[in-house]
């Protein structure tokens, strides 16, 4: 019996550029504390472990200190904020739609798993017109645990209908090609994301350009390996 393959996606940096719209978020509430706004430079730092992560990583870049008691309200405010502009600037990078139909062409399940919260990644994704080709997205605080741990991935296959055996996973970071290997499927690194090395240091199983690599006979051949 032939499994059908189900192709795990990232979302920040992967599947949707969404870089200037964290960026006004977070700027937002360092304004709110008196804190010099970060920049698209300092973009690798600070995303691919979540809002709350990001927060934390915003003050630390600008050596201040951040209460852990203010920690929840400032989430709070980000979230606010980033709801309130959705979807905003942020955009699906080129191929994406197309790579994504030739894949549900193909009868392949997908999903989404992401360390963004699911309350965000929910509305971004349906903002703009996105979800309806997922059959699983699981944000960062949908299981106990999340990226680089191996049960994020394979809670979200579980969750699409997959099996791990006919299972890959697309991502721009390390939490995305580490939680692969850690659950022992193929990756697919896009190093067009928010990455802070070279994404072939990684060691993903395979690095594509551009979305238009992605086809439904790549996933197929990542499987037979």
């Amino acid at each position: 019996m032939t499994l059908t393959p189900t192709v795990v996606f990232d979302l920040d940096g992967t599947l949707v550029d969404t870089a200037t719209d964290l960026m006004a978020g977070l700027n937002h509430v360092l304004a709110v504390e008196g804190i010099e706004p970060v920049h698209y430079d300092d973009m690798t730092f600070l995303v691919g472990q979540g809002a709350r992560a990001m927060i934390e990583r915003g003050f630390k870049l600008r050596g201040r200190p951040l209460p852990e008691a203010r920690l929840g309200e400032l989430l709070d405010l980000f979230i606010r904020h980033y709801l309130d502009g959705m979807p905003g600037e942020s955009l699906p990078y080129a191929g994406v739609v197309q790579s994504l139909e030739a894949l549900k062409r193909e009868g392949f399940r997908l999903a989404v798993c992401t360390n963004k919260l699911e309350s965000l990644a929910l509305p971004l994704l349906s903002g703009l017109k996105l979800d309806g080709y997922f059959d699983a997205i699981a944000g960062g605080d949908t299981f106990p645990v999340r990226k680089p741990d191996a049960g994020h991935i394979l809670r979200t296959i579980e969750r699409a209908g997959g099996k791990p055996a006919a299972s890959i996973m697309i991502g721009d970071s390390v939490n995305d090609i580490l939680a692969a290997q850690n659950a022992g499927i193929p990756s697919v690194a896009v190093p067009f994301g928010y990455s802070d090395v070279p994404v072939e240091t990684l060691k993903p199983t395979r690095i594509i350009g551009h979305f238009d690599e992605l086809t439904p006979d790549l996933v197929r051949t990542l499987l037979q390996k």
